[in-house]
């Protein structure tokens, strides 16, 4: 058991990497989900994107996402209507099993762990670039496209990480995990990159201090949307609506306070009462302390 704050943090990334190995059960989902959207579709490439494949996944809690990119002209125009086009078909083929739309996905509940659940992104191939990533159209969720790229997003995340020795995806974990564990409806996307922007300008990364940083920097933008950082998606919105803004404004106060309580202790050199506030911010899910 831990009994510095650094070994605290070291264990609790542990507890929260799953495996990267992908069950028998996911891999014939996938396989049955391909051939469906191969039938109805024209599906071209199928390809895992999100946090399982980039390597800041929640155990438990992060389901697996795909891109499915459609042949040309068969879907509709609107966005939402292809959404509903594409979960009737998986639902018939999967009949019995929860398929529901929740833009810009469409998402299969296999089980009662996020990690047996599955979505996919329906998208079409704009564009190849000279660097050899894809940017697809994706639905907005207003009845309309918008243009992403999963590939570019995880090379600049991948990038930033790389840049500052490794530390860069488990803070992107670490900020994650207060989602989870707080229910705190902010998207894991806009967490991705906001977390990368936020580390570019730093030279290293000290996980408790950079937290404590990362969620003061949140709060005193009052969680903006941030622009896409390589300028493919426009600008990127934390939240679905209001009432999940404000939900989130608070808990992130919340947090900003836990978070520098844990800070103001260990500076005292009171370990015991730091990995005590460490554990309100992750309801009690942090490491424990061992003296």
């Amino acid at each position: 058991m831990p009994k510095t704050i650094d070994e605290g943090f070291k264990d609790f990334l542990s507890q929260l990497t799953p495996s990267p190995f992908e069950s028998k059960a996911a891999q014939e989902h996938r396989a049955s989900i391909v051939e469906c959207l191969q039938k109805n579709f024209g599906a071209l490439r199928f390809f895992r994107t999100g946090s399982f494949g980039n390597g800041t996944s929640i155990y438990g809690y992060s389901d697996v996402d795909y891109f499915a990119c459609m042949r040309s002209g068969l879907l509709s125009q609107d966005s939402e209507r292809a959404l509903i086009q594409i979960r009737s078909a998986l639902a018939q083929r999967f009949s019995g099993t929860i398929v529901r739309v929740d833009c810009p996905a469409i998402k299969i509940l296999f089980g009662s762990n996020a990690r047996e659940s599955t979505e996919i992104v329906p998208a079409q191939h704009l564009e190849t670039l000279e660097t050899g990533y894809c940017i697809y159209a994706i639905p907005n969720c207003s009845n309309k496209w918008m243009r992403a790229s999963p590939e570019i997003h995880d090379a600049y995340v991948r990038s930033v990480d790389q840049s500052l020795g490794g530390k860069v995806k488990p803070l992107i974990r670490f900020i994650k995990a207060w989602k989870y564990y707080r229910q705190v409806p902010i998207s894991s996307f806009y967490i991705e990159l906001s977390v990368a922007k936020y580390a570019e300008e730093e030279k290293y990364i000290l996980y408790d201090i950079d937290i404590k940083r990362f969620l003061s920097h949140l709060y005193e933008k009052n969680l903006s949307a941030i622009q896409d950082p390589m300028g493919i998606s426009g600008y990127i919105q934390p939240c679905s609506t209001q009432n999940q803004l404000l939900e989130s404004l608070s808990k992130l106060s919340t947090a900003l306070i836990r978070a520098q309580n844990a800070l103001e202790a260990k500076n005292r050199g009171d370990i015991r009462e730091a990995f005590s506030w460490w554990k309100l911010l992750y309801n009690e899910q942090f490491s424990s302390y061992y003296r």
